[in-house]
């Protein structure tokens, strides 16, 4: 009698307990809810009362589509500069964006970016060839520079001084102070080599290092007798059209003749030359190089800035073949290729 008053004694506080526990949790919580170690499936759903046995589809949706919201697609606007030429090799001014059809491998783009006559500014590395087989035009050469650096720059506009020959030398970094720029030119030194391809692939570099904001622009003032350039030909391509830089090169030829000369860096850079979008000129007389720098400039004043973004985007590091249109009988000159970045 007294074992059997005991058992149900004990009972009564068992069953006690419990409801005293239950009544300190929220309503349909349950004990197991509160352990910390359980996994997040086994936790009570914020949706409804139910701690679900497996893990709920709707938030795995969730966190799909939330991981989705955090890729980042890198698609970078692609500029091209267009110079746009009449009948009369005269900048064409004033053309519609209807005018301007865009292709990269052959499929046409959308041209999101239309300037007519852009005003981004211009970073400039003017590299003059100063070996001994140029040597004896310097004088000629340096005036008609330090004219062009008066004439070209504006505000906001930078450029440089290099010297070409077996090495390539800065000899003024990138400025807008007009008189020191043209002290540079006119203490070139005497080379004893000519280093076309260096040239050109240390003077992408630099350009490079620019601000993406601007317009890159090479000018070089060369007899192209190329002989000691320790980059060869694909190196200085290939980092031209990285930097996306225009070339324009002035061939100053000590010998009219093909005959007598090395016409090797010639051919070389008008494939480079017309690769990056520029210009290449031959002028029969040194007297000719004022026209030519004034030529440049207003071409550098009257292009159009197109910009697209790819569709569809090349593979990363891939070379893509960009080709512009203009309806009317003009010349039209860009660059022809650009190098992806990484994705």
């Amino acid at each position: 009698m007294r074992a059997t008053f005991y058992s149900a004694r004990a009972v009564a506080l068992v069953f006690c307990a419990v409801l005293l526990t239950a009544s300190l949790l929220p309503s349909g919580e349950s004990l197991a809810q509160e352990k910390p170690d359980r996994p997040p499936w086994a936790q009570k759903s914020k949706v409804g009362n139910a701690a679900p046995s497996q893990p709920v589809e709707a938030d795995d949706s969730q966190d799909s589509a939330s991981q989705r919201g955090r890729i980042r697609v890198n698609v970078n606007l692609v500029n091209v500069l267009v110079s746009v030429l009449d009948d009369h090799n005269r900048p064409a001014a004033d053309l519609p964006r209807e005018a301007f059809q865009l292709f990269e491998e052959g499929a046409e783009q959308k041209i999101e970016v239309f300037e007519p006559e852009t005003q981004l500014p211009l970073d400039l590395a003017l590299m003059i060839d100063s070996s001994l087989s140029a040597h004896k035009e310097i004088t000629f050469e340096q005036e008609a520079a330090a004219h062009f650096i008066r004439q070209v720059l504006r505000k906001g506009d930078r450029l440089s001084v290099f010297a070409v020959d077996e090495e390539i030398t800065q000899l003024a970094a990138f400025s807008d102070d007009v008189a020191s720029l043209q002290a540079a030119v006119r203490r070139m030194p005497a080379g004893s080599g000519t280093s076309i391809y260096d040239a050109v692939l240390l003077g992408s570099r630099s350009l490079a290092r620019r601000g993406e904001d601007r317009r890159r622009v090479i000018i070089l003032v060369t007899d192209a007798g190329e002989t000691t350039s320790r980059a060869d030909f694909d190196a200085a391509r290939k980092e031209a059209v990285r930097s996306g830089s225009l070339l324009y090169t002035i061939v100053v030829r000590p010998v009219k003749n093909e005959s007598g000369r090395n016409t090797a860096g010639e051919h070389a850079l008008a494939t480079i030359t017309d690769t990056m979008g520029g210009a290449m000129f031959f002028p029969d007389e040194v007297s000719e190089l004022d026209g030519i720098f004034d030529r440049i400039n207003r071409e550098l004043r009257t292009q159009y800035r197109l910009g697209y973004y790819p569709e569809p985007r090349g593979a990363a590091n891939t070379y893509r073949q960009i080709d512009v249109k203009v309806s009317g009988t003009y010349q039209v000159r860009h660059r022809k290729s650009y190098l992806t970045g990484p994705q």
